[in-house]
């Protein structure tokens, strides 16, 4: 894959709001606690709707697709109660997640607020964020329950946030690993850095490998959030570089 130079990162001195999503973003994808949750999706639906697992995948893959999240779309079609969804899906093992003080300490430098959103629970935020060490560094989390189960790509899950948190687009940048996710973000005016994921879970994911320039929706992409960071803190003045060649 053959990009062009990476854009300034100059812009990023005037973002006032830095705003994360959780899962295979503040984490590598190689500790696999999506697959967890996707299997447990999976054995979720296999016994709600009285399906094979084979079949439950299929629903489960549609839904996500069509919907933005299969609970979305298990809400819309069937009206499932979300809460037990969400406990069953998140009790995952974070046994592969280690603790991150170079992304800590890079969080910590950053000027202004930080959020997590996240389409999935506070609850496994929480833990997720705690488990690298990094949850003290948030301001405030935005679940899909505070954002009253609309989840992202929806404008109105942005949207939600926005008013929610007094946030002004024109001041606040996105991080996200699913690059349809960052097209709302961009039409509000923010900043947006895809992270590059190896869990490729997504048609507009798979999509990358293609990519020979940036859509105009992904001002970034880098493989090295913690790298990124500091980049872009060493450009803003406000630290000292880290990681080179982390936006690329």
């Amino acid at each position: 894959m053959q990009f062009i130079a990476p854009a300034s990162l100059a812009p990023f001195a005037r973002v006032e709001t830095w705003i994360f999503d959780l899962d295979n973003t503040l984490y590598p994808a190689e500790c696999n606690l999506f697959a967890q949750v996707d299997q447990r999706m999976g054995a979720f639906i296999s016994e709600f709707l009285g399906v094979s697992f084979e079949e439950a995948r299929r629903v489960q893959k549609d839904y996500y697709y069509r919907y933005g999240t299969t609970l979305a779309g298990l809400m819309h079609e069937h009206k499932l109660a979300p809460e037990r969804f969400l406990d069953f899906v998140h009790d995952i093992d974070l046994a592969p997640v280690c603790e991150a003080p170079a992304l800590g300490a890079a969080l910590e430098r950053l000027p202004g607020r930080k959020f997590i959103f996240t389409n999935g629970s506070r609850a496994h935020a929480e833990r997720v964020a705690g488990k690298l060490g990094i949850l003290g560094h948030f301001d405030e989390l935005f679940d899909i329950v505070a954002g009253d189960y609309v989840p992202k790509p929806s404008a109105a899950a942005y949207d939600r946030f926005l008013k929610a948190h007094g946030v002004a687009g024109a001041s606040a940048a996105m991080f996200e690993d699913i690059p349809h996710n960052l097209e709302a973000p961009h039409a509000l005016g923010m900043a947006t850095v895809l992270v590059r994921s190896t869990y490729v879970d997504h048609p507009s994911q798979k999509g990358i490998a293609e990519w020979r320039t940036l859509p105009p929706h992904v001002h970034h992409i880098t493989g090295d959030l913690t790298g990124f960071l500091e980049e872009v803190l060493a450009v803003t003045g406000e630290g000292k570089p880290g990681a080179a060649g982390a936006a690329q």
